[in-house]
C-alpha cells in the first residue's frame, strides 16, 4: 500500500471507526497475541473489517507468514485490506513508550534493528530513530495508546510531534472493556491535542486474546 493511500485511509478515521470496520493495533503468536494470523484474519472477515493491521512486538513475521502462504487469497477480492505493521518500544522525552509503524516495507534494511523479536537498544532506541526507521521503509509512525504512560499524554504528544511522530493512536479502551470502546472524556482532550499538532489518528483495539473487539 502506498504512503498516500494510507494517509486517505488515516483522514477518514473516527470513533466510530473501531472495531466495526478498522482495527489497526492487533497482535499474533508472533509476539504476545493469542491468535494464528489465519484465525485473525478470519475473525476480521468475520467481523466484516476493511481495514486491518497486525503489529505485532519487534517482528514482521506474521505479515511474512502471510505473504508466503498467500493467506489473502482465501477471501473475497478487496473484502480485507491488510496494512503491514509493527509495534516498537523506544524512549521518548526518557519515557518507555511504544510507537506503531504502518504501511512499511516489511523487507527493508532500516527496520533491521527492530524486528529481533525484542526491544532495540542504544541510539536505536531513541523515538526520533524509531520514527526515522518508520519513514524511511515507506511507513508512517504514531504514539500507541498515549494515556498508558508515566508522563501525561499532554507532554507526550508535543513531543512526538517535535521527534517527527506522524500520528496519534487516538481512540483506545483504557477501560479494557469486553467489547471494545473508547473511552470517551479522555480520548476526545487527546483528539484536542493531536488536531492541534495536525497529527493523523489512528484506532485500534490491541487484541492479544482470541476476539478482535476487544483486548
Amino acid at each position: 500500500m502506498i504512503k498516500e493511500e494510507l494517509i486517505n485511509i488515516f483522514k477518514k478515521i473516527d470513533k466510530e471507526s473501531c472495531p466495526k470496520q478498522i482495527n489497526l493495533h492487533c497482535h499474533t503468536i508472533f509476539s504476545d497475541g493469542s491468535l494464528k494470523p489465519e484465525e485473525l484474519l478470519d475473525e476480521a472477515y468475520k467481523n466484516n473489517l476493511k481495514y486491518i493491521s497486525i503489529t505485532d512486538h519487534h517482528t514482521v513475521g506474521a505479515h511474512r507468514y502471510i505473504k508466503e502462504n498467500q493467506l489473502l487469497k482465501k477471501y473475497p477480492i478487496n473484502s480485507i485490506k491488510l496494512i503491514s505493521g509493527i509495534e516498537i518500544n523506544c524512549l521518548l522525552k526518557g519515557c518507555l513508550v511504544h510507537i506503531l509503524g504502518f504501511g512499511i516495507d516489511i523487507n527493508s534494511k532500516f527496520l533491521e534493528p527492530y524486528i529481533k523479536g525484542e526491544s532495540p537498544i542504544g541510539n536505536h532506541l531513541q523515538a526520533i530513530s524509531v520514527a526515522t526507521a518508520i519513514n524511511k521503509s515507506g511507513g508512517l509512525s504514531f504514539l500507541a495508546h498515549p494515556c498508558r504512560y508515566r508522563i501525561p499524554f499532554n507532554i507526550l504528544i508535543p513531543e512526538a510531534f517535535n521527534q517527527n511522530i506522524d500520528g496519534v493512536e487516538v481512540w483506545y479502551d483504557y477501560s479494557l472493556s469486553k467489547i471494545w470502546s473508547p473511552s470517551d472524556f479522555i480520548c476526545e482532550e487527546v483528539e484536542k491535542i493531536t488536531d492541534k499538532y495536525g497529527m493523523f489518528k489512528s484506532c485500534g483495539t490491541d487484541s492479544h486474546g482470541y476476539t478482535l473487539v476487544g483486548r
